[in-house]
């Protein structure tokens, strides 16, 4: 017997920025990160459920910390194992990705540790269920350091779709992840900043989490990633403050970057770069 709830469509995207005109209302599969930031992001843009990307867990659990807030909100949400589809590749994400994570509302509608992503999101479209407003970003999105005379500015902005007109000359300290969007080089930053700094995602599935890195290269773009354990994914803050470098590509590591630093040494060493 139909239960009159009209089904909702699956759509999916390479990032909770990238949703499209038609996410209203229904499931995506997007290949961010499963962080507070990105979640409520997609909560904004009107998602009824939602599957991300652990992110490699991380810091405090932020690569999932997305998942009880939208729990709270009562929208199921869950996470595809780092290590089983590449993050920023939505295709990847609804192909291969396996579920590692799921929050209440999720396990309620039958989602498990071990599903294929696109069955979990079948699952959690079927339930017909409709969009919450989640309120304001529950985070700080956007801060600009205080200068040190004869260096370029430092911008902490916690993600990476944020980065504006006026950082073209910055080091610019983004929690976003580290890996293209559906692998495409252009994605790898919008304008041409100094330099740039994100978080690995545990670096993942076919080394997803830090394939920016190497497409700035070819822009002369110096970049770095740290490691999703030292700092807080989607939390610009947390990796300036506890941030530890774990890659670095060949543009910053011709200036003094290196494996190891702290995120803060790594910034003000790009800083001081005339």
């Amino acid at each position: 017997m139909s239960s009159g709830i009209p089904s909702r469509e699956v759509l999916v995207c390479d990032s909770v920025t990238r949703m499209g005109t038609h996410v209203h209302g229904n499931v995506a599969v997007a290949a961010s990160h499963g962080g507070v930031f990105a979640v409520h992001l997609a909560l904004a843009e009107g998602v009824s459920g939602l599957v991300v990307c652990d992110a490699g867990v991380g810091l405090e659990r932020a690569g999932i910390a997305g998942l009880d807030y939208a729990g709270r909100l009562g929208v199921p949400c869950a996470a595809i194992h780092h290590r089983s589809a590449r993050i920023g590749d939505g295709a990847d994400c609804a192909l291969r990705g396996l579920i590692s994570f799921a929050n209440a509302p999720a396990l309620a509608l039958g989602v498990r540790v071990g599903m294929p992503a696109m069955e979990a999101a079948q699952r959690m479209a079927a339930a017909g269920l409709s969009a919450v407003d989640p309120g304001p970003s529950p985070s700080e999105a956007r801060r600009v350091l205080p200068g040190t005379p004869g260096h370029r500015t430092v911008v902490l902005i916690d993600s990476a779709s944020l980065v504006a007109q006026e950082d073209a000359d910055a080091v610019v300290i983004t929690a976003s992840h580290g890996g293209l969007l559906g692998g495409r080089a252009e994605t790898a930053i919008k304008l041409p900043v100094f330099a740039a700094l994100y978080n690995d995602a545990g670096i993942g599935c076919d080394g997803a989490g830090v394939s920016r890195l190497p497409a700035l290269d070819a822009r002369g773009i110096p970049a770095a990633t740290v490691a999703a354990g030292s700092a807080r994914i989607g939390d610009a803050r947390s990796a300036w403050e506890t941030g530890v470098i774990s890659r670095v590509n060949q543009t910053a590591y011709a200036l003094g970057g290196r494996e190891g630093q702290g995120a803060r040494d790594w910034a003000e060493l790009m800083a001081a770069v005339r």
